[in-house]
């Protein structure tokens, strides 16, 4: 398997199995109901402050997932300010913040986009609000994600935030492909960097190993979505038995540094021996290895066929999960991708682009020249 979001394998970890395994005699299989009537317990409150805890916030809030935490937050966000606001989006952002910003109460003029991890655009669009009228008191909200997941990319934090200050602007960032992963806790790419970012959304889906999402900022926004966001008062909660498993899997990555270690150095390893091996690894800054192919049809066939004849379980990323003809195959080597299971993945990969005389690495690289230049 080289495309679970089970990032450091937490979903087979002892210790979350116990913990679940303990909750479900405990407390049965469901919550009973929304947070706000029967759907809360002490557990969940204990998930909130772990989460807080992690990401140093003052609060968190869980959701049923990490797409309806952005869903949760960014359609709630601007109905908190009266004067209204405007949000400020990079191009490459994940559906669910897409969609939760269109869930909001703003209009299309409203939501701008910059072009992805352009810092230039991004401050021409903030310029420009600032010196229109209608624009003046409005709140600025900048929504972008830490780690893009198909693109392996990592967004400049740190000049977003520099900018941010200097135009007033919230910040609110996706850590989903990033907590866990980064930071001396697993507090994601802010916690590596020391950034404090307004709101940070994540899930326990991914490197946690379990199900759900989750928002963390100040007490008072926390609060304030908590009260008007549908998508959390009207959903049933997350069973006890997940919130167990993630509150385990939570304390065992804020204390040990040895999966996260392992992962980072089985994706630079991975990275490294594709390109040697003249396979068209795509630029990652992240853990993320993303391994070009360029066609929707082929990209199945070669999926199917590491499946059938290598028992190489690696799925194909068509549109619109990538832009057209950029399909590719997204590859999450991870603490239990030794160095031999990466050895067979590349020698299955090499006799598989020969016989599908696939682009190679040297020719991805003039591609990239030719786009960057158009």
């Amino acid at each position: 398997m080289w495309c679970s979001n089970d990032y450091l394998g937490m979903g087979q970890h002892p210790k979350v199995i116990k913990a679940m395994v303990q909750a479900l005699k405990l407390y049965g299989a469901g919550s009973g109901g929304t947070r706000n009537i029967g759907g809360n317990t002490n557990l969940h409150v204990q998930l909130e402050n772990e989460l807080a805890d992690l990401h140093n916030k003052e609060a968190a809030l869980v959701c049923t997932s990490g797409y309806v935490a952005n869903e949760a937050g960014l359609s709630t966000l601007p109905s908190l300010f009266p004067q209204g606001a405007i949000y400020f989006s990079d191009e490459e952002n994940h559906a669910s913040m897409i969609y939760g910003m269109r869930y909001s109460k703003l209009g299309k003029k409203d939501i701008r986009v910059f072009k992805h991890n352009d810092i230039k655009h991004l401050e021409s669009l903030l310029e420009a609000s600032n010196n229109d009228i209608e624009d003046k008191d409005k709140v600025k909200i900048i929504v972008f994600e830490s780690v893009y997941s198909m693109s392996g990319t990592i967004s400049p934090v740190e000049t977003i935030k520099d900018i941010a200050k200097r135009y007033g602007a919230l910040t609110y960032i996706d850590e989903v492909h990033a907590v866990g992963l980064y930071g001396k806790r697993g507090g994601g790419v802010t916690q590596e960097r020391g950034i404090d970012i307004d709101i940070i959304s994540g899930t326990l889906g991914k490197a946690f190993g379990t199900h759900g999402g989750y928002l963390a900022g100040s007490s008072l926004i926390i609060d304030c979505i908590r009260s008007y966001s549908p998508s959390f008062i009207f959903t049933t909660s997350l069973p006890p038995v997940t919130v167990a498993g993630s509150i385990a899997s939570i304390q065992h990555v804020k204390e040990s540094e040895k999966e996260r270690k392992l992962l980072h150095e089985h994706s630079k390893f991975m990275k490294k021996r594709l390109q040697e091996e003249n396979l068209p690894v795509l630029p990652s800054a992240s853990h993320i290895v993303p391994l070009f192919i360029g066609n929707p049809n082929v990209c199945k066939e070669v999926s199917d066929v590491f499946f059938k004849e290598y028992q190489i379980y690696v799925q194909p990323i068509n549109y619109p999960t990538v832009p057209r003809e950029q399909e590719l195959l997204r590859l999450s080597p991870g603490p239990l991708h030794t160095h031999d299971k990466i050895e067979n993945f590349v020698a299955a990969a090499k006799k598989i682009w020969t016989r599908f005389s696939l682009v190679n690495y040297e020719e991805l690289q003039e591609r990239l020249k030719v786009r960057i230049h158009q």
